[in-house]
């Protein structure tokens, strides 16, 4: 029973920081597609600012993985 709540947290942990993950970057995308649209010399920063979001993919699978070998799997 309780390998099926560590399992059930780690799968929480990532699938709640895919989805923030998605929704940050559909609206930075937006954003940054009307930005180079008017000013295509900021594409380096666009890049950078689309690629931040990521970081909180990387971390909520470092948090799974945690989980799991924490709770014995």
């Amino acid at each position: 029973m309780e390998a099926m709540w560590i399992a059930l947290s780690a799968a929480l942990v990532l699938s709640v920081s895919a989805i923030a993950t998605a929704w940050a970057q559909s609206r930075i995308g937006a954003a940054g597609a009307a930005t180079l649209a008017e000013k295509p010399e900021l594409s380096g920063t666009m890049i950078i600012l689309v690629a931040i979001p990521e970081t909180m993919v990387i971390l909520g699978f470092v948090v799974a993985v945690l989980i799991i070998l924490r709770g014995g799997g």
